[in-house]
């Protein structure tokens, strides 16, 4: 038994492990505020524009008139609530375009943090121009006393 709690100890306790705890949690929390702002505040704006209710939007597969899907669906109909899946499919892509603008800003920040770093490293000296011979031209190595190329004696560096 403290064999298996042990391994247990050195799985949960890993770094990977509980980095991942936190990333679900903070994911919680972030969808938690994503939703709200959806619900809250965009989804509402959305109807106001259109002037419309998505929720309300729905056909009764019976054939009968309902005053609301809750009315409908109270008395037994079958319902086609395409307004729920149009709310779906517009919540859907904002919580896209939120999550699309919030990794945008994370690389944006990322970026601007490499960018510092390479501000901070010291320049690389510049490249010495390599030595050529005077009468070919051909790079050679800085002691050489030929030239490897035309066999000419070259003078001292």
């Amino acid at each position: 038994m403290k064999k298996l709690w042990d391994e247990f100890k050195t799985f949960a306790f890993k770094g990977n492990v509980l980095d991942m705890a936190v990333g679900v949690i903070i994911g919680g929390a972030f969808g938690a505020i994503v939703t709200s702002l959806i619900n809250d505040v965009l989804m509402p704006l959305i109807g106001k524009l259109i002037a419309a209710d998505f929720s309300q939007w729905f056909v009764s597969l019976d054939g009968n008139q309902y005053a609301s899907v809750e009315v409908a669906k109270e008395a037994g109909a079958a319902v086609l609530n395409y307004g729920a899946f149009i709310s779906a499919i517009i919540y859907f892509l904002l919580v896209a375009l939120c999550i699309f603008f919030v990794v945008k800003a994370v690389n944006m920040a990322r970026k601007k943090a490499e960018e510092l770093k390479k501000a901070e490293e010291p320049a690389p000296e510049p490249e010495k121009a390599p030595r050529l011979c005077p009468y070919c031209f051909s790079e050679i190595h800085e002691e050489a006393t030929r030239c490897p190329h035309c066999t000419s004696e070259l003078p001292k560096a």
